[in-house]
């Protein structure tokens, strides 16, 4: 929680980037004590990412570059392709992993690029603009995707083989990038280290279907946008992952029906998942968990 003693670096200036993998550069912000990006005042960019830790990610062969997400502010994307640009990139392309703003406020810096995403995506980002380009801080101009896809897409960034996966796991249009050679897969919000964010929380039992869509895949690692800095440093997640996220899903839902489970705070409800170390406890977490009961319970049954 913020407190008088905050401090708030300029946008942007504390950006860490990190190589989890061959061809893979990371690009991550915040879980930094102390310390707020935007505001001591409630706000998307703090509250939902800053203070969570948020990593976007850009694969890199020779002079051409995949952008996945392109993170919470302008400063931050142009960090990311300054970054780009230094190493010889000269055509870059940009993948929108959902809508939400924390993963498209720096669209604007990319905007004479290939930007895609899927129909559902730039269908959500055109009803939201007014609230978007309104918000707490403002996107705006907001930059729509000028690329759709469905289902699935398969690309090629230089002699990378990549493939876009369509899913419905936190969001309703999210989309994943899995590059087939080596089964990293970069997961957007889809997990969430410790704990999903529920944003959807009526169609829960649908992003549990995609979960166990997403088990069946060939993946070896996963990056996921919010996690530990050092978990994604050194290369990020096993399937554990997977698994632990389904297991608080399915107890988030049966909280509609047991009082007792829905009144725990998150360290003692997720125990069994931190026991086999899938996933960290991080306190920041405890209210995300909190607002994840809350709003499970208020669609139930």
């Amino acid at each position: 929680m913020a407190s008088k003693q905050t401090t708030r670096p300029p946008l942007g200036s504390t950006m860490r980037l990190v190589r989890p993998a061959p061809n893979v550069l990371g690009f991550y912000d915040g879980r930094i004590d102390g310390t707020r990006a935007w505001s001591d005042a409630p706000n998307w960019l703090d509250d939902g990412a800053y203070a969570l830790g948020i990593c976007t990610y850009a694969i890199v062969d020779g002079s051409q570059a995949l952008v996945y997400d392109t993170h919470i502010s302008l400063p931050h994307a142009r960090f990311i392709r300054r970054t780009l640009e230094a190493m010889g990139v000269t055509s870059i392309r940009v993948v929108l992993s959902h809508w939400h703003d924390d993963h498209i406020a720096g669209n604007e810096v990319f905007q004479d690029c290939e930007m895609i995403a899927n129909d559902l995506t730039v269908s959500a980002l055109a009803r939201n603009r007014a609230e978007i380009e309104g918000g707490n801080p403002p996107i705006m101009p907001l930059v729509l995707p000028n690329r759709t896809y469905a289902g699935k897409l398969s690309l090629m960034v230089g002699s990378v083989a990549v493939e876009l996966h369509q899913v419905e796991i936190h969001s309703h249009d999210g989309s994943v990038l899995l590059m087939p050679d080596t089964g990293l897969l970069l997961a957007g919000d889809t997990l969430e280290d410790p704990i999903t964010y529920v944003a959807e929380p009526e169609r829960l039992a649908e992003h549990l279907i995609d979960l166990e869509r997403m088990a069946g895949w060939k993946i070896n690692r996963i990056l996921p946008n919010h996690g530990s800095l050092e978990a994604i440093a050194t290369g990020g997640y096993d399937t554990s992952f997977i698994a632990a996220t389904q297991a608080y899903v399915g107890k988030l839902l049966a909280c509609r029906r047991e009082p007792d489970l829905a009144r725990q705070d998150l360290r003692t409800f997720g125990a069994d998942m931190f026991a086999t170390g899938a996933v960290e406890y991080f306190a920041p977490y405890e209210a995300v968990h909190r607002q994840n009961v809350e709003a499970v319970i208020a669609t139930g049954q």
